[in-house]
């Protein structure tokens, strides 16, 4: 017989984790593992073969990956805020979409045209911002140090390079970095108790009676 779930005391009243939950969590962290594990093995491609035509055709395949493994992440990322959740979610479609048309509308690699034509990250980039998005909420919630240097530099890397004020030695530096500490994330993810992704599950129940109160006439 399987043993009753623990009881939780949280902010607005006690709650218990089922079986769905963790499974939302589970999900979450092997989203984020995913796209972590694209992220380095296509840094390390780039770093190791630079602009050689056959490994950044496998980036475009990795960035396939990693962009499926975040969109896993944020459908199933427990997040307080419903506006804030959505809004990631829509980064990431708007980003994906911008990827996948750019890739579909040119005969090159999308990672050699995105690095060529920096404008491009005008929509593209939408997909490292529903990243940062999770960095940010990480950090904030677990104050983890991998996430806290992630969040500023993500878009630091993405804006200096829209912007070509870094050198290519400092991109692939950071670019390194990034793929680096990515992993480290993922991985101690992987083996964080899962009632701290789940959060106060008191507070999702409020909130939700106060959208259904705003709603009922």
């Amino acid at each position: 017989m399987d043993s009753p779930s623990p009881v939780y005391q949280g902010q607005f009243g006690s709650f218990t984790i089922t079986p769905h939950d963790r499974t939302e969590v589970r999900l979450y962290r092997a989203g984020l593992a995913v796209a972590a594990l694209c992220c380095g093995v296509a840094t390390g491609l780039v770093i190791w073969q630079g602009e050689q035509y056959g490994a950044l055709a496998m980036v475009d395949w990795l960035l396939g990956g990693f962009c499926l493994g975040l969109g896993l992440s944020l459908w199933t990322i427990h997040i307080y805020l419903r506006p804030l959740h959505r809004l990631l979610q829509v980064f990431w479609a708007i980003g994906s979409a911008s990827a996948l048309i750019l890739r579909l509308s040119q005969p090159d690699p999308l990672a050699l045209y995105v690095y060529h034509h920096p404008l491009t990250l005008l929509g593209v980039g939408f997909i490292f911002a529903a990243l940062t998005g999770i960095y940010f909420k990480e950090g904030f919630c677990f104050n983890r140090l991998e996430t806290k240097i992630l969040t500023p530099l993500v878009p630091a890397l993405l804006l200096g390079h829209l912007a070509g004020v870094l050198s290519p030695s400092l991109k692939l530096a950071l670019l390194g970095i990034w793929a680096v500490l990515f992993l480290i994330f993922s991985a101690r993810k992987l083996i964080q108790d899962i009632p701290a992704d789940i959060g106060d599950k008191s507070v999702f129940d409020h909130l939700q009676q106060q959208r259904l109160q705003t709603q009922t006439p």
